[in-house]
């Protein structure tokens, strides 16, 4: 029986995309929430989930931040997939025939000058891949649909323009998550991230003293969100990415600081930083 991954979307998504870019033969499975990919994992009906976190052009994904501390998953890796927009259109049909172009507003909006350029109207759609399939039941040559290379594969549709973004280099982050805590052994030759979320009463300096464990230990922090929390609470929930393994000297050391501090501790997850990691800074 052949592994599966959940992901959110339809058939061609970018996130299917990057399923079958960063887990080659795995069976992929289209979810219609993002939560629905994360409980076909709770439940074994898939072996792993595809979450996209952040993309460099529109930033975090809300939803997901708010769902990560409900889930009872663990995060065992991250993949970055470049994200490339095409023009597509059905089989046969010109660029000068379009009069109409639809997609995910994200795309939309990252396309917008390319557009405009073709002198185009944008209808906003619930997502990319699902603005290709009806393009194909639509069945209408004056209508295009932006979407990745794999959704024009699937629905046979045309590539008229394939990096049609305005600006190249846009990249999403995912999160691959599984039923199964998987850490993977400290070497220190490799560079490793651990995600954790906590939470810090509302009194002054409360992050600052959580973190000043981190600074004290010359330890860097790749990320850090904040939300309000799940029930009603009296401090705040912070997520961090920090760049170490759990199993480090100085990592041992920090965290115990941090859980000295703050309150409700609890590591997403450690594993192997991508190859394609940019996002870094100190805090």
């Amino acid at each position: 029986m052949s592994k599966r991954i959940a992901y959110q979307g339809v058939q061609g998504a970018y996130s299917e995309q990057a399923c079958k870019n960063a887990y080659e033969g795995y069976e992929t499975i289209a979810c219609d929430t993002f939560q629905e990919a994360m409980w076909m994992v709770e439940r074994g009906d898939a072996d792993l989930a595809m979450i996209p976190l952040e993309n460099s052009t529109a930033g975090r994904v809300e939803e997901i931040y708010r769902l990560i501390p409900k889930m009872s998953l663990h995060v065992i890796a991250e993949h970055f997939e470049p994200i490339v927009h095409c023009l597509l259109a059905l089989p046969g049909v010109k660029i000068e025939a379009l009069k109409y172009v639809a997609s995910h507003p994200q795309a939309l909006a990252q396309c917008h000058n390319n557009i405009l350029s073709l002198d185009l109207k944008a209808e906003a759609k619930l997502d990319t891949a699902g603005a290709a399939k009806e393009l194909v039941e639509l069945n209408d040559p004056s209508r295009a649909a932006i979407a990745s290379k794999l959704a024009a594969d699937i629905y046979g549709l045309h590539i008229l323009k394939e990096n049609f973004e305005d600006k190249h280099g846009n990249t999403t982050r995912f999160f691959i998550l599984s039923a199964k805590n998987q850490v993977p052994p400290y070497e220190q030759n490799k560079r490793y991230i651990t995600s954790l979320v906590f939470q810090v009463q509302n009194i002054p300096a409360a992050l600052y003293k959580v973190l000043g464990g981190f600074a004290s230990n010359g330890i860097n922090l790749l990320k850090i969100e904040s939300y309000m929390g799940t029930h009603m609470l009296t401090g705040s929930q912070f997520h961090i990415d920090i760049d170490g393994h759990i199993d480090s000297d100085i990592m041992r050391i920090a965290l115990r600081e941090v859980s000295f501090f703050a309150e409700d501790v609890r590591i997403l997850g450690v594993y192997e930083s991508h190859r394609n990691h940019q996002i870094e800074y100190t805090i």
